[in-house]
C-alpha cells in the first residue's frame, strides 16, 4: 500500500472496531428466555440506551424499565424510559435515576424477569450514595480518583463502597426475581465485577480495599467518605450469597471483538495484524513509549512481523494530570508516541476511544503521522511541553488530526492501531 494511504486505512480499522461493538450487531443473538411474569429493564451506561432499543426491536413481548445513559448518548425507545446524565463526574440526574431503577426492581416475585443493559460510565451514571454520604461527597471522590491515575478496577472498588446500588446491591434488591446482565465490557480483563461497578454481580473487594485505594494515591476524601469506610457497614454482597442465587451474567462484545473485526480489515488490505493485546493498562506516555519500542524492532529487524504490519492493542491506559491541559488518554498516548517516534517515515497510528469521547473532550481520538511533530514545530508549538501539561488535545487539533466520530452508542474501551509500512 502508498503511505499516502495509511490514514484512511487506519480510520476503517477504527470504524470496524466500533462497528463490531455496536447493540444491534452484538445483543439480538444473546437475549434470555422471557420468564412467566413482568419484565423489567434497567440499564446504565454509554452504550445502554441504544442496547434498550435493540432489545425492544427482537423482543417478543412486553417490557417496561429506564436505563441511564450519557448526555448526547439516547435513542428513542417505545416502552423503556431514557434517562441522561453526567459521566464521568456523576450529577444529580444519575442519582435521581439509579433512586428509581432501585425501586422499579423491589417487590419482584421469582416469577418476573429483570433484564439488565450494562456498559461502560454506567459506575458514573449509577450515581447513588450510601447513606451518610452527599452527591458532592461523591463528586469530589470521582474527581480525584480520576485525576490520580488509579487504574478502573481500583477506581470502582471505591466507588462501589460509597454506593447503595453498586457492587452486586441492585441485584440483591431485585432478589427473588431473575436477573440477567447483558454486558459490553469495557475494561481489561472483562471482569463483570468491575464493569460498571458491577452492580449485579458478587463484589470480591471490601472496604478495607477501598480504603487502600485512598491511601495509595494521597486522595485526602470528605470527612463523610472516610467515616464511612471505616465503619464498614452493609459490606457488599460476596461470592456465594443466596440472593444472588438467580442471577446470570453475559458478555456480549468485548475488547478483543473490535481488534479481531480491525484486524480482518487490515489483513484484507495486505497488513499483516499483530494482536498485542486487549487489556493493556498504564501510564498513557509510558505505553506510547513501549508501543514504539515494538514498532522500531518492526523496522530494524523485522520482528515480530516484517512490514507492512499493524500492531494493534486495547485496553484503558491513564493519566495522571499535571498540567493545565484538555488531556484525553489517548490524545496524551498519541502524542507521547509521536515524540518517541520522532517522525520516523514509515510509522503512522491512530488511538480513540471506541465510545467517541476521548476524556471529556468532543473527539474520539487522533490520528499520528510522521510529519506530526515537525507541522506542530512550524506553527510555534513546544510539543515536549505540551505532554508535560497534559494537552495531547491541543496539540493534534492545532495540526487538524483529531478523529472526531461523536457519541457511537457503544464502547469496548480504547483502541489503537500502530502501522508500520516498509521503507
Amino acid at each position: 500500500m502508498k503511505p499516502g494511504d495509511a490514514p484512511a486505512l487506519l480510520r476503517r480499522m477504527f470504524d470496524a472496531a466500533v462497528a463490531a461493538a455496536l447493540p444491534e450487531h452484538c445483543l439480538p443473538s444473546r437475549l434470555p428466555a422471557p420468564g412467566r411474569g413482568r419484565t423489567i429493564v434497567v440499564g446504565a451506561g454509554k452504550a445502554s440506551a441504544a442496547m434498550a432499543a435493540s432489545l425492544e426491536r427482537h423482543w417478543q413481548g412486553d417490557l417496561t424499565g429506564l436505563v441511564v445513559t450519557r448526555y448526547g448518548h439516547a435513542v428513542p425507545c417505545r416502552s423503556i424510559e431514557i434517562v441522561e446524565a453526567a459521566h464521568p463526574v456523576p450529577d444529580a440526574a444519575g442519582r435521581s435515576a439509579a433512586q428509581r431503577i432501585l425501586g422499579l426492581v423491589q417487590g419482584l416475585s421469582a416469577d418476573d424477569l429483570v433484564i439488565c443493559l450494562i456498559s461502560g460510565g454506567g459506575s458514573s451514571l449509577l450515581a447513588l450514595p450510601a447513606a451518610g454520604i452527599t452527591l458532592d461527597d461523591k463528586q469530589a471522590v470521582n474527581r480525584a480518583l480520576l485525576q490520580s491515575g488509579a487504574n478502573i478496577g481500583e477506581m470502582n472498588c471505591v466507588r462501589k463502597h460509597l454506593s447503595a446500588i453498586k457492587g452486586g446491591r441492585l441485584a440483591v434488591a431485585a432478589h427473588p426475581a431473575r436477573v440477567v446482565s447483558l454486558l459490553i465490557s469495557d475494561v481489561p480483563g472483562d471482569d463483570p465485577a468491575v464493569i460498571a461497578s458491577g452492580p449485579t454481580v458478587p463484589d470480591p473487594t471490601t472496604f478495607e480495599d477501598a480504603q487502600a485505594v485512598l491511601a495509595k494515591y494521597a486522595i485526602q476524601a470528605p470527612a463523610s467518605v472516610v467515616a464511612h469506610l471505616q465503619r464498614a457497614e452493609d459490606e457488599t454482597p460476596k461470592p456465594g450469597d443466596a440472593r444472588l442465587a438467580h442471577t446470570e451474567t453475559v458478555l456480549v462484545s468485548r475488547p478483543q471483538d473490535a481488534l479481531v473485526a480491525a484486524a480482518a480489515v487490515a489483513r484484507a488490505a495486505g497488513v499483516t495484524p499483530l494482536i498485542l493485546g486487549d487489556s493493556i493498562e498504564g501510564e498513557a506516555r509510558e505505553v506510547a513509549t513501549v508501543m514504539a519500542g515494538i514498532a522500531r524492532q518492526v523496522i530494524r529487524h523485522g520482528q515480530p512481523s516484517a512490514a507492512p504490519c499493524v500492531l494493534l492493542s486495547g485496553g484503558e491506559t491513564t493519566v495522571t494530570v499535571r498540567g493545565q491541559g484538555r488531556g484525553g488518554r489517548n490524545a496524551e498516548f498519541a502524542l507521547a508516541l509521536a515524540l518517541a517516534l520522532d517522525g520516523h517515515p514509515n510509522v503512522w497510528a491512530l488511538a480513540g476511544d471506541t465510545d467517541g469521547v476521548d476524556g471529556t473532550q468532543d473527539n474520539a481520538g487522533c490520528i499520528v503521522c510522521p510529519d506530526a511533530i515537525e507541522r506542530a514545530l512550524a506553527r510555534g508549538l513546544r510539543p515536549k511541553q505540551m505532554l508535560q501539561d497534559n494537552d495531547g488535545y491541543g496539540f493534534f487539533a492545532a495540526v487538524d488530526a483529531l478523529v472526531t466520530t461523536g457519541p457511537t452508542l457503544t464502547n469496548v474501551n480504547d483502541f489503537r492501531a500502530i502501522l508500520v509500512l516498509p521503507g
